[in-house]
């Protein structure tokens, strides 16, 4: 198995594929330091399509999974199947649908895929046009990817204004009408016919605590929800559901994980976006609460032929990720803090936890390189065992002026 990138989220993928007994060796390329105790490494970049084929049918690949969404939406996943190779991947038609906040709204509206009401501006001036002609609060993204730090919520007419010339200046911006409810983070296995629910999770975007401060990748993880109904759980499956198989009829099936962000509204769950990837960190939790070997099953969803009978099961207990980040993140982001408490294979001293890592290096010990650089993940029986184990973990594994919230699913305070 072939594992395409370099954060916590592609160590996770790697960490749940080294467990199985069907799978003789798992690659990274280009992976991390932190994940060499589970793969071995290939100096190839996630973005050189060529390079990662050559690489594949060289070792012998019987899988490439791709994990960021960079490659996915510059086409990586179209160039390793033109060599023959199967990809847990979707094409870059298909991941138009986290590429263009605008395209997967269109899509959403096409085939009656309950989302806001969105519209697009080309460039900043017609944005604060729309800005002036908005209700607020607004909500204003950037049509094409910026890493999970391209929304912003606008409360004030001048937070508006200031986001259309902030966002615009890169490119096209879509405003869409402002939801109120719990978010949930909803996943899903496709073959490009179907989709299987691979489960539910909860990131935290923001920086700080009480979800203040700037728009991050995701500052921590949780899993299971308990505020999801089994209605609102059913009406989920059917909207991942019908969005691949909107996919399927324009003609770009969508293989591999699809990611919905969501808001559930008292009219029902509403598409905030999508994500053609597994979200980081909602991963970091979600996987290792797989149950059974996920090999067998990616393998044939990579190759369209998931059966009547497949389904994903998750163990039993509840799972949460804490992410610390070095300081400065995530407008300037400073590296080269040394890492205490992990031993020679980048896990945690005496246990009690799992750390991925998405920012690390080996240099005489553990070293940042800046952004977020490890995500710490408790699992246990239920989410106050889970939290305990993660929070455990953060009083033993750090870096100076490391930032990290306290609050993740509920909150935690120092024994």
């Amino acid at each position: 198995m072939l594992v395409v990138g370099s954060g916590a989220r592609e160590h996770a993928l790697c960490w749940r594929l080294a467990q199985s007994p069907q799978v003789s060796e798992v690659l990274a390329a280009p992976g991390n330091p932190g994940m060499e105790a589970v793969a071995r490494r290939l100096a190839v970049t996630a973005s050189d399509g060529s390079a990662l084929a050559q690489a594949a049918v060289r070792e012998r690949v019987d899988l490439v999974v791709i994990g960021p969404e960079a490659p996915l939406v510059q086409g990586v996943a179209d160039r390793l199947r033109q060599a023959g190779l199967p990809v847990l991947g979707p094409s870059a038609a298909a991941a138009r649908i986290e590429g263009s906040k605008a395209w997967a709204m269109d899509l959403c509206h096409r085939h009656g895929i309950p989302a806001p009401t969105a519209r697009r501006a080309a460039h900043a001036d017609e944005a604060l046009a729309l800005v002036e002609a908005s209700p607020l609060p607004v909500v204003l993204k950037a049509d094409g990817l910026m890493a999970g730090k391209g929304v912003v919520v606008a409360l004030t007419r001048e937070e508006a204004r200031a986001a259309a010339e902030r966002l615009g200046a890169r490119g096209p911006v879509v405003l869409e009408e402002f939801l109120e409810g719990p978010e949930v983070s909803a996943f899903a296995l496709c073959d490009g016919r179907r989709a299987l629910p691979l489960g539910l999770a909860r990131d935290h975007k923001r920086l700080l605590e009480g979800d203040r401060g700037p728009m991050t990748g995701g500052m921590g993880a949780y899993t299971p929800l308990a505020d999801v109904e089994a209605g609102q759980r059913a009406q989920i499956l059917r909207l991942l559901d019908d969005a691949v198989r909107a996919m399927a009829a324009e003609g770009c099936p969508f293989v591999g994980f699809l990611f919905a962000g969501l808001m559930l509204t008292p009219s029902g769950p509403r598409v905030l976006e999508f994500n053609c990837r597994l979200g980081d960190p909602e991963a970091q939790v979600l996987l290792p609460l797989l149950d059974g070997d996920p090999a067998p099953l990616w393998l044939r969803a990579a190759h369209g032929d998931l059966g009547a009978a497949d389904q994903v099961r998750l163990l039993p207990g509840a799972a949460l990720g804490v992410v610390l980040a070095t300081p400065g993140y995530p407008d300037a982001p400073r590296a080269g803090q040394a890492i205490w408490g992990l031993g020679e294979d980048g896990q945690p001293d005496g246990g009690g936890a799992l750390c991925f890592h998405g920012g690390s290096v080996r240099d005489g010990g553990w070293r940042t390189v800046g952004g977020r650089t490890l995500t710490l993940v408790g699992t246990g029986p239920d989410l106050g065992a889970a939290r305990a184990a993660a929070y455990g973990a953060v009083e033993r594994v750090g870096f100076a002026q490391a930032q990290w919230r306290r609050d993740i699913a509920g909150g935690w305070s120092r024994a």
